[in-house]
């Protein structure tokens, strides 16, 4: 990939990585400002976001030709990121809903 590629690129996807930014400052505008004890049940709710991204992520990844490598390492970054978050989410779900159940004596 040439430099004139990816300045091409950029001119041509230039509203999309504005709207990227916007997301990303936004998103974690919003996170922050979540109290403490809610975290859990935010998490809870993010896994099914994160299990739409990596089912998103798996179909790009069967489409795309195998010589587009730029897509394809994107694609593999949100397989790889979207299962750790859902693995984790599930995780602390599990904690925080074992906390729930009566102890057996």
């Amino acid at each position: 990939m040439t430099v004139n590629q990816v300045i091409s690129f950029l001119n041509e996807n230039l509203v999309f990585i504005y709207l990227l930014s916007f997301v990303i400052i936004l998103g974690f505008e919003v996170i922050s400002k979540v109290p403490t004890i809610l975290h859990t049940p935010l998490m809870s709710g993010s896994n099914a976001i994160s299990g739409i991204i990596v089912i998103g992520a798996i179909l790009l990844v069967s489409k795309t030709d195998s010589t587009d490598y730029v897509t394809l390492f994107f694609g593999a970054i949100a397989i790889i990121l979207g299962s750790i978050n859902v693995v984790g989410g599930f995780s602390v779900t599990n904690r925080m809903l074992s906390m729930f159940n009566n102890k057996k004596k």
